[in-house]
Parts: structure tokens; sequence; C-alpha cells
């Protein structure tokens, strides 16, 4: 109940903020502001406080926390499923509405339109919120999935949310600017820092989600082209085709109904993504996407409101926009930019009909999804001729000017192309992007020693090309062989040495690993088990080098697992030739709805006896149960069910820790050249992102405020 009055509270505040401004009471409209932005954050409150208590009277709590989950993943409960990301994304949107507030840059226009976006998303969360009460209460909920059971969890999420909600800022500056506010540039310096601040947390979540990919076995690779991924791709892409439509619009006022465009459609396709991955529609063709749901009609709705909402005022006012060439020549950096940011637009085109494919083809019929070979076979051309633009465009200066034609970068940027063929690329188009794409990093580092480009465009640039160049290397260079490894026979793959040193066990019964040693480095490989024992999640072992990565990802082992129906008080053979008789049964009450459930079972080979008492651990949503040892460790036992009258039992039979330990383990095993390189260029075009923000511009020709910085 009172999640849900916050929440209301949250809608009627912005919308009195909305009002507040139409009729251009500043003050009041601030105070609006604040009060929805403090109504979201004691909404929030309130969902960590009824998740850390295990409040199981909500249905949120019961399908994504439970009594025994680590704190750090109550934490991040928050956001895993579908209501608490949209509370998340209300949060972080509110609080920017009150730092726009307080801060006196927009006018009441540019209030008002931000507001009404807050009262959207909080009628979203009031449609499906994460405070609905249970149809019953249980003592216990279901837990996490145990794929997301990770530390990344904690935060990719969140990350990814900041820069959904601080790509609204730049789409209300747009609308703004069109409505109420002079056409004098004014508007691009502040438009540009929210921006730029938006790609780079956009970016930084999208790469930490790469690393966490690569990392957990199923997600596909640090990059599988999944719909989910190109969700957050698409948006900021667009972002980054907006950044350097405003470098150009600052020179070219004929270029601000592009600046427009790309604000708009950067802030659409947020929600157009939002509703492909939480519609349900994604359900058969991506491990990231929500399960079905009622809410997605309504994004789809608010997602329509907002693009056509969007072009409708640029259509209304185009008349009003400058005019003019977007270009002074052919031979110029802004003509040069606006090809590049056309190809990344090709880009997002080709990505955006890959992901909307389920959607396209349910449309027409039965739902396919396109295969991840379209996306490289149609971006890698397109790709290439960006990379050349990315080192040229920086070379020369905006306005008048001759190009700067450094040789050593174009004799060095060979190297890029050397190191592809070295790694076993042979193709043409990745072999040229790769020296495109160290000449872009080595171009931009050129162009700041000229003053042609600010220190952050620099880095981030220097990041882009690098991150190209480790596309190749770590994806076209990639080789895979699948082995059988044999305990403590050592191997020769790709020139390493693997020995593999078993399996070991952990206490708990809920994690394994496979131990190797790869060149005398150890490794593991980890196993998170399900409570019958059966794998959840699997992590590679990773043997991390500067030149690259040695990636081995462990089958699961086929030790033989025998089941077996005792009924109290008959002995009963198993296939193991040892005969087994259920004795008796007790239920032990352990407080929290869960229930000791122990069996006592004699075991004899004829000669030796053993009496063994398997447990399970019985909760109102399933139960847990180990095996335990018997007949002095020769093999295992578990129990796994028990019948309504109590007169059958039914136990798994297993092969020793020993024996299991000593399987041979198929395994396959690739290398990752260059993914090292890759990481790095991920770091540097977030801080890039984040420097140039935090860098003066000059002042717009024609008007506006604020070194001009890339």
């Amino acid at each position: 109940m009172i999640g849900t009055v916050l929440l209301g509270a949250v809608l009627i505040f912005a919308l009195g903020a909305v009002l507040s401004d139409v009729q251009g009471n500043a003050r009041s409209s601030r105070i609006c502001a604040c009060l929805a932005g403090g109504a979201s954050l004691g909404a929030a409150v309130f969902l960590f406080a009824i998740i850390l208590a295990d409040d199981f009277s909500y249905s949120y709590v019961v399908s994504y926390s439970s009594i025994d989950l680590p704190l750090l993943y109550k934490l991040s409960a928050f956001w895993a499923g579908q209501q608490g990301s949209f509370l998340l994304w209300l949060v972080l949107h509110a609080v920017v509405g009150i730092i726009l507030a307080q801060s006196g840059r927009m006018t009441a226009t540019g209030r008002g339109i931000y507001q009404l976006l807050t009262a959207l998303l909080a009628a979203l969360v009031l449609m499906k919120s994460p405070f609905i009460p249970a149809d019953t209460i249980v003592l216990d909920g279901h837990g996490m999935n145990p794929l997301l059971q990770d530390p990344w969890m904690a935060v990719h999420p969140p990350i990814i949310f900041v820069g959904y909600a601080l790509l609204a800022v730049p789409f209300v500056y747009a609308l703004e600017s069109m409505i109420k506010a002079p056409m004098d540039g004014g508007f691009l310096a502040p438009m540009r820092r929210w921006t730029l601040i938006a790609w780079a947390f956009l970016g930084a979540g999208i790469f930490i989600g790469g690393y966490w990919a690569y990392k957990v076995l199923g997600w596909g690779g640090y990059w599988g082209w999944d719909p989910v991924e190109n969700s957050s791709l698409v948006p900021w892409l667009l972002a980054c085709v907006l950044l350097h439509l405003i470098a150009v619009a600052r020179e070219r006022r004929g270029a601000y109904y592009l600046v427009h465009l790309a604000s708009i459609f950067s802030y659409a396709f947020v929600l157009y993504g939002t509703f492909l991955t939480r519609s349900g529609i994604l359900g058969d063709f991506s491990v990231h996407s929500f399960a079905g749901s009622d809410i997605g009609f309504y994004i789809a709705l608010a997602n329509a409101l907002i693009l056509l909402g969007g072009l409708g005022v640029l259509i209304l006012r185009i008349e009003r926009l400058p005019k003019g060439a977007v270009y002074e020549a052919h031979r110029s950096r802004a003509f040069l930019v606006l090809l590049g940011m056309l190809f990344i637009v090709f880009i997002v085109a080709i990505v955006f009909f890959g992901m909307s494919m389920p959607l396209i083809s349910g449309l027409l019929g039965e739902s396919a999804a396109v295969d991840t070979s379209y996306y490289v076979r149609t971006s890698l051309p397109i790709a290439v001729p960006l990379a050349l633009l990315m080192a040229l465009g920086v070379l020369l200066p905006y306005g008048s000017g001759r190009v700067a034609r450094p040789v050593w970068i174009f004799v060095i940027s060979v190297g890029g192309g050397v190191l592809a063929g070295l790694v076993g690329v042979t193709d043409i188009p990745s072999v040229l992007l790769s020296t495109f794409a160290l000449l872009a990093a080595l171009a931009a580092v050129e162009a700041f020693r000229r003053q042609r480009i600010g220190l952050g465009g620099m880095v981030a640039h220097v990041g882009t090309g690098l991150a190209l160049l480790a596309f190749i290397l770590s994806g076209s260079g990639s080789q895979t062989t699948t082995v059988t490894l044999i305990p403590d026979e050592p191997q020769e793959v790709y020139g390493h040495t693997i020995i593999y040193r078993g399996q070991s066990f952990a206490e708990s019964g809920s994690e394994k690993s496979y131990r190797y040693e790869v060149d005398g480095t150890v490794t593991e490989a980890v196993t998170k088990l399900r409570a019958n024992g059966e794998d959840a999640a699997r992590e590679p072992a990773i043997a991390r080098s500067l030149v690259g990565d040695l990636y081995i990802a462990p089958s699961p082992t086929s030790a033989e697992r025998d089941e077996l129906i005792l009924h109290r008080g008959k002995t009963i053979m198993g296939i193991n030739d040892y005969a087994y008789r259920y004795e008796s049964i007790a239920f032990e009450q352990q407080g929290g709805g869960k229930t000791l459930v122990t069996a006592q079972i004699a075991l004899t080979d004829g000669e030796e006896v053993d009496d063994a008492a398997p447990t399970i651990l019985a909760t109102e949503t399933g139960g847990t149960s180990q095996p335990i040892e018997v007949m002095n460790g020769k093999f295992r036992i578990r129990l796994t069910g028990v019948s309504a009258d109590e007169r059958d039992i039914r136990i798994e039979i297993l092969p020793s820790v020993a024996e299991e330990a000593a399987l041979p383990v198929p395994a396959s095993v690739s290398t990752k050249p260059g993914i090292s390189i890759l990481w790095l260029a991920c770091v540097l075009v977030t801080v890039g992102g984040l420097l140039a923000a935090t860098q003066v511009v000059s002042p717009v020709k024609g008007g506006g405020s604020e070194k001009r910085s890339e």
C-alpha cells in the first residue's frame, strides 16, 4: 500500500510540476519536481526494505528474492524483474528532474516536457508495480535466477538505466528549442554535455554487460548480437550520431534540424528497445529478455506518442529553424563527419531490422529471428569506410584549413592489418578494418597534438579505433576446438600446455570447480549447481595474457546417476549390487517455512552394513538436498523425494567424489587474441566521453555560449 501511494504521489507531483510550468509559476514547479523525485526515492527505499526484510506478502519479493539469497543479490533483486527495473528507471529520471529544476538552465517549457515524461514513466510503473500483494502468503521466495547471481548484476542494470534516463534530457532540449527558446544555438552546449554523460553511461553499461557475458557461458560471448543487447546498442549509436551533429551544428546553423532528428530518435529508440525486451516478443529468441507482459502495449503506445510527438513538433516548427548548407565543401571536416554519421545510421538501420525481425515476422505469420552472421555480413562493409572517415575527419579543422598529413600514422597503421594476418584473419574487409581502425586511433592522437580535437574526444576516438581492431582480432582471429582432457595428463592446444587437475566440490554443494594448469598457471572453471545437482550456470576457465586469452569451457561430465524407489520396510536391490532398506522418516521444523526431512536407510553389500540418513530441506517452493557418502566413501546417495503417504522415497545414487573428479572432461578451448585491447578500449571510450563533458566549448557561430571540443 505504501509503495503504491508513493508511486501515485510521483504521478501527481509530476503533473503538478507540468501545470505550474504552464502557469509560469517556477517556484511551484521546482517544489513539485523535488517532491516527485522524493516520492520516487521513497518508493525505492520501500522496495529495498521489503526485499531485505523478506516480506513475501509481495509477489515481486516472492519472485526474485529468498531468505537464503546473499545480501548483494537481495539488493540486486530490486532490478531483477520488470517491475523493479521500471521503478529504477523512474527514480533515476525523477532525480535528474530535480537537477534540471534547480539548475535554472532550462525554460519552463523544457521543464514541463521533462516532468510530463516523468508522469508517463510513473503511469507505466503503476501499471506494472512491484508492490502488488502476493496471491498466497508463502514463507520463502523463489530466489534469483542463478545466471543473474553475479557481482556484475549489481552494477550493469543501474548504469544502463542511468543512460536511458539521461537521454531524455537532449530530447527535451530539442523540443524546448523548437517550441520556445530562441534559435541562437544556446541549447547546443547543455544538450552536448547531457548527451555526452548519457552516451558514456550507456556505453559503460553495454561494455560491462559484454564483460559479464564473456565470463558466463550461455550469454553468447562478449557480443552475440542478441536482440536485447541490440536494444541498448541502437540508442547508444544514435547518441553518438547526435554528439557529432551537435559539433557540426555549432559551425553550421543549417544542421539544427539534423540535431533535432537525432535527439528524437535517440530517446524514441530507448522506449522501442524497452518495448521489445518487455513485451515477450523476444522470449524465444533472447536469453536476456523478460517474459511476456500486458505492459508491452502501453510501452508501445508511449513510444508512439514520444516519436510522433517529437516529429510532429519538428514538422510544425521546421520553418523557424535556421536555413543554410550543412557543410562548406566536400573537402571539409563537416562533410566527412556527416558522411560518417550517415554510415552509422546505416548500421543502426541494419541492427534495427535484425532485432525487430521477431516482431515483423510475427505480424506477417510465424515469428523468426535473423542469424547472427547477418549482422557481420552487412555491417562489416560499412564499418571499413567508417573507420577511414574517423581518421580523415579529425585531421581536418572545422571551417577552412588544410588536412594534416603526418606520414608516420599511415605507416604505423599498417600494423593493424599485419596483426590481423598474424592471428589468422585473411578476408580483405577484416584486414582493411584492422588497418583503418588503428589509423583512426593514431589520427586522433595527431589531431589532439594539432589542437583539432579536445582531450576527451581524443581519448574516445582512440578507444573506438582500438575497439574496432580488437573486434577483428578476438572475433575473426579466434580459433576453437573441442578436446577431452584426462586428469593429470598434459595436452598441447594452440601452443599452450593444458593439464586438467580434476574437479572439486564446494561444501555447500552449490557449485563445483574444474581446475586447470595453463602453461603452469592455475585457473578454474566454476559451475553453479541447482538444488537437484544439475548445472545452473557455468563460467569458463580463462587464462589471461596481454596478447590474448585462452578460454576453456568444460562440458558437463557423464557421471552416472541412477534413481531408485524404496518402499518402507522392504529390501530392494540396486543396480550397483547393493541392497537398500528404507526404515523410517522424520520431519523437523526449521523455522521460516522450512522442514528438515530425514530418511533412515540401511545399505549392505552382503558383508558390510551401513546406516545412512540422507536429508531434504523442504520449503514451500521446493527443496534442497545434498549427497552423502556411504559405505566408507565408495559412492554417494541423495534423497530426492518422499511420497505423500511417506511409504515411498526416491533416492539418487552417485559415484564417489574421487570417481567423479577423475572422469575425463570434454572441453571447448578457444583463443581470444587481443581481447585485453577490447577491455582497455571500452574504458577509454567511457572515460573519453566523461572527459569531454567536463570541457568548456567555444561560442557557437551566431550565438550560444561556452573552446570547441569533440
